[in-house]
């Protein structure tokens, strides 16, 4: 099966554990065009197809991803060409979460709109404390896409989201850790250096228990509390039965 074309817009580099994807649109702070979507996607998905045992997302020059580029004429449309132009950026978070690998955000500068979104979808994100965070779709008339309408409740609660998507107001790195929109805040500049820290450390981690791990919080998002009980039995047995429980279990009492 032919692989995705990547980019120009998108870097992509394998060292055969961790797959690092950069938004390299610089000029332009990475603001998000059909070319660099469609770049992520194809990113993503060599990722997957790879192997790759963990996956660190980060964004080239001032920052991590500003948004729809807006300086663009908005392109003639019709309705379902403007559908699946919506449903191509929801695909990178739909590919986030079918990765049976983690996805770790490196976060600097904007992270707005699509930005947040593509940040907000990845597993762990760490923020440098000059990112900042944002929905401004109200302010400008349009909708929020990526699945954020789920994903932004389940991490700072119904009523900070509400108040995030219906004001638009930006907030800082490390405000965002606070309220748990992210994982950590670090130095400005030390955001790849520690999401790519994280990854290394994920992937050491025997590969079905990560997997599996992603999997449950994940599908915990659309599931009841005994829907995730099976679910979490299933897991268990797989794991049980792979053979990856005879590595050393550090921080379990042996009794």
């Amino acid at each position: 099966m032919t692989r995705p074309p990547l980019h120009p817009s998108v870097d992509y580099s394998f060292d055969g554990v961790v797959a690092e994807i950069r938004l390299s649109r610089p000029e332009r702070l990475n603001a998000v065009d059909v070319g660099l979507t469609r770049g992520l996607v194809a990113a993503l998905t060599h990722a997957g197809e790879d192997g790759a045992r963990a996956v660190v997302l980060s964004g080239a020059g001032r920052a991590f991803c500003a948004g729809h580029d807006l300086k663009e004429e908005p392109a003639v449309e019709t309705v379902l060409q403007t559908r699946a132009r919506l449903e191509e950026i929801q695909e990178v978070t739909r590919l986030v979460r079918r990765l049976p690998a983690p996805v770790v955000a490196a976060v600097h500068g904007y992270a707005l709109g699509a930005g947040a979104e593509f940040a907000l979808c990845c597993d762990v994100v760490v923020a440098a404390e000059d990112a900042v965070f944002g929905f401004p779709e109200v302010s400008v008339g349009l909708s929020v896409t990526g699945g954020i309408s789920r994903l932004l409740p389940a991490l700072v609660g119904w009523a900070r989201a509400k108040e995030l998507l219906l004001l638009g107001e930006r907030v800082s790195g490390p405000d965002a850790a606070a309220m748990g929109l992210v994982a950590r805040c670090v130095p400005t500049g030390e955001q790849e250096s520690a999401a790519l820290d994280l990854a290394r450390r994920m992937a050491e981690r025997p590969a079905l228990s990560l997997s599996l791990a992603k999997q449950a919080l994940d599908a915990g998002l659309d599931s009841t509390v005994d829907g995730a009980m099976a679910r979490e039995v299933e897991h268990a047995l797989l794991t049980s039965l792979s053979g990856e429980n005879d590595a050393p279990r550090e921080g379990f009492n042996r009794g």
